[in-house]
């Protein structure tokens, strides 16, 4: 499954998705964990030190490759600097699966060990004094949204995305890239703007939005939840010391998190696994397909200097069934 977790700056939306990934890796779950926002902090809450963190490498750093390995034998990509952060896959396509050892886990991702398991994580890079005037931000979370496009992903296995604060990830179609969405809010006006604005450019894509109440401190906060969310709202986190030691620099074992707390990562997953029976490979790959020819007519086009249209292939369908050839293409190129 590929879970997002969105929310303005502030909200504990990396909070958020660390317990859930924390909680995964409790059940042995394989978990792919990968910090798309702007300011990197996934690797912290995961237990890294600074030093650790800023040591990770970067996707951004590494497209060139990335392109390359994904690419593959597609007839149809004429090469790697012709592949946008967009391109869809297609027959000869190399794909990524969760489980498996391949060139881009090898130089991007980095196994991070908890308590409770290990997890593999990948992070976009910060955005630098170097690239003001050459690049945006949007340019680095693109090696997100190409992977997620390569990637086969099954029953019981997650991709699990802090996403970028606010609604910058509509800048492209990396919202449509996942099978569930939590929207941590706080009970505040603030909190349910970035929520409102979600929901309008989610309907469209018909995208599974699940709200998190966070800081929720009183019965009142509760009400001003329910009546502006209405049925998105799924659950609520509430205070908690064990966050609060986390953010000290304690490393607390996940048992000792308050039982009401741990509960609602285990409806967090209920939810995740739930979202797997509406799985839709066809209009995720359409979804694909679609952000794909709007920006190759908006800027891709011009920027690479072909017409990336040709890059669909019409007759491909990303679903488990590719899963096989993901695996083959892997093992020929080791």
């Amino acid at each position: 499954m590929k879970i997002a977790f969105v929310g303005k700056g502030g909200s504990g939306k990396t909070t958020l998705s660390a317990l859930f990934i924390r909680h995964l890796a409790a059940e042995g779950r394989p978990v792919i964990a990968v910090d798309a926002d702007i300011n990197q902090h996934l690797g912290p809450a995961l237990g890294l030190t600074d030093d650790q963190a800023a040591a990770l490498p970067s996707l951004g750093a590494r497209l060139p490759e990335i392109k390359e390995y994904l690419r593959g034998s597609n007839p149809l990509i004429e090469s790697p600097e012709a592949m946008i952060k967009t391109t869809p896959p297609g027959r000869g396509s190399r794909l990524l699966r969760i489980v498996e050892e391949n060139p881009v886990y090898a130089s991007c991702a980095r196994p991070v060990a908890l308590d409770e398991g290990s997890v593999r994580l990948l992070v976009t890079g910060t955005f630098t004094e170097e690239d003001l005037g050459v690049a945006c931000y949007h340019s680095k979370v693109g090696a997100v949204e190409l992977l997620l496009n390569h990637l086969i992903d099954g029953q019981d296995e997650y991709v699990v995305t802090d996403m970028t604060a606010g609604s910058d990830s509509f800048a492209s179609g990396l919202f449509t890239r996942f099978d569930l969405t939590f929207l941590v809010a706080e009970p505040t006006r603030k909190g349910i703007s970035v929520y409102r604005q979600y929901k309008e450019y989610a309907r469209d894509f018909g995208v599974a939005l699940r709200v998190i109440g966070n800081k929720v401190q009183s019965p009142e906060d509760l009400a001003f939840l329910r009546a502006e969310v209405g049925d998105d709202l799924l659950t609520t986190f509430g205070q908690s010391e064990w966050v609060r030691r986390l953010e000290q620099g304690a490393e607390p074992p996940l048992s000792s998190l308050e039982p009401a707390n741990r509960a609602v990562l285990a409806e967090l997953k209920s939810q995740a696994d739930a979202a797997y029976a509406t799985r839709d490979a066809q209009r995720y790959t359409s979804q694909a397909v679609h952000f794909h020819l709007r920006n190759a007519e908006s800027w891709g086009n011009a920027k690479v200097g072909v017409d990336l249209a040709r890059q669909v292939d019409p007759e491909f369908v990303l679903g488990e069934e590719n899963g096989a050839q993901a695996c083959a293409a892997a093992e020929a190129h080791a």
